[in-house]
Parts: C-alpha cells; structure tokens; sequence
C-alpha cells in the first residue's frame, strides 16, 4: 500500500516540478499562433489598401469599403501585436522563476554534498594533522642530514696539503736539476713560478758565481744558450 502511495506522491511531485515547462510550452504554442494571426492580418491590410488604390478613381464605394476592411484588420492586428507582448512576457517571468528555483535547488544540494564531504572535519583537526605532517617533515630532514653529514674519518688539514704539495715541487725540482746536471741561482728559482721559497738557499752577494754551481756543472760542457734554455724548460713544466 505504501508503494502505492509512494508512487502516487512521486507522480505528483513530478506533475508539480514539470508545471512550470508545461505553462511554457502552452504560452509558445499560443504565441505562435498569434504571430502567424499577425502576419495573416498584415496580409490582409496589403490586399485591402491595393484594392482601395485600384478602385479610388472609379469606384469609390468599392474603395471605401476596402478601407473599412483595412481598419477592422488594423484593430484585430493592435489587440494580437498586444497580446503577443503580454504572452512574451509571462514567458520570460515564468522562465526567470523556473531559472531561480532550479539554482536554488543545485545550491541546495552543493551545501548538502559538502556537509556529506566535510563530515566530523574541523579546523583544529586539520591544524593537528599539519602540525603532524610538520613534525614528520622535521624529523625526515634531521634523518637525512645525520645520513649524509656523518662524514668518515677525520677532516682533512689545508697546511698538510700545503706541505707535501711543496714537497712534490721540491722533488721535480731535484730530478730535473739531476738530469740537466745543473743547480739554478737563487735569483733564477724565485723567478720559476709555483717555486718553493722555503726551500731555496740564500747566497751572500759576494759570492763568486762559481761557488753556486755543482760539480757536475763544472765538468759538463754545456754552453749558457742551452742552459737559459734548459731553464726555460724547467719553468714551464713547473708551471703545469
């Protein structure tokens, strides 16, 4: 029985929602016909105002009757030209309303979707789990920082690095001047870039040239063209 009614109420609550489109329809359907009426009548006053101009000179009873004619048709065509206006505009408020009451139910049903969405949800329960996310964020970087900052061994010293740098200029040194069998001045090492100052011996400036020299240089004979040129040599390789 409840089904029975269920279905009777839902028929009806239908009939209700489609009354507004039904009236619409009813008011065009009237409209189109007045317009057509409208057309019909200035139709009929084209042919009554030409039989008028034929008749006028000849036969005036027949013109004047024409006119007679023409403005019973310019009546009629006044009350449809004004009731097509009043149909347009039962129209156009009976759309309006039927517009506003379905965007009205969309809102309606918009605020209930997001009641269903929202739920037992509320601002503090998102400013805990932010909060939450905060903290796991923090505690993810402090992970990756003790992973990567751990750094094996300890640190590396620039002054040791600095030494046996100078070491392994001072050992090039050496094994060039051993295969060019020559000792280069003081003035000429300052001279060489990348030169280790420490290392270089200091002469007095009285001191004969020959004291500066090995002897090894003093047996080869090599003449001083080959030896600046030897030099030459040896700076550029130092200097890579």
């Amino acid at each position: 029985m409840s089904g029975v009614w269920g279905w009777f109420g839902g028929g009806a609550a239908q009939k209700k929602k489609d009354s507004p489109k039904n009236a619409i329809l009813g008011l065009r359907q009237q409209l189109d016909m007045l317009q057509k009426r409208e057309k019909h009548l200035m139709t009929q006053m084209d042919e009554q105002d030409a039989i008028a101009r034929k008749n006028v000179n000849t036969n005036k009873n027949a013109a004047k009757a024409a006119l007679k004619r023409k403005k019973a048709h310019e009546n009629s065509l006044d009350q449809t030209i004004a009731q097509i206006g009043t149909l347009e505009q039962q129209i156009n408020a009976i759309e309006s309303a039927n517009i506003n009451r379905e965007t009205l139910a969309a809102m309606q049903k918009a605020g209930e979707a997001m009641k269903q969405i929202h739920g037992k949800l509320t601002p503090e329960k998102v400013d805990e789990t932010m909060e939450e996310i905060r903290v796991q964020n923090d505690l993810s970087k402090e992970i990756v920082d003790a992973i990567t900052g751990n750094q094996i061994g300890d640190p590396i010293d620039d002054e040791e690095l600095e030494a046996e740098l100078e070491n392994m200029q001072q050992e090039q040194l050496d094994e060039q001047m051993l295969k060019s069998g020559t000792v280069p001045v003081a003035d000429e090492i300052h001279r060489m870039p990348n030169a280790p100052k420490s290392k270089i011996p200091d002469y007095p400036a009285s001191e004969n040239m020959t004291n500066r020299v090995t002897a090894a240089e003093k047996k080869a004979p090599v003449a001083e063209d080959d030896e600046e040129e030897e030099l030459r040599k040896l700076q550029a390789e130092m200097a890579m």
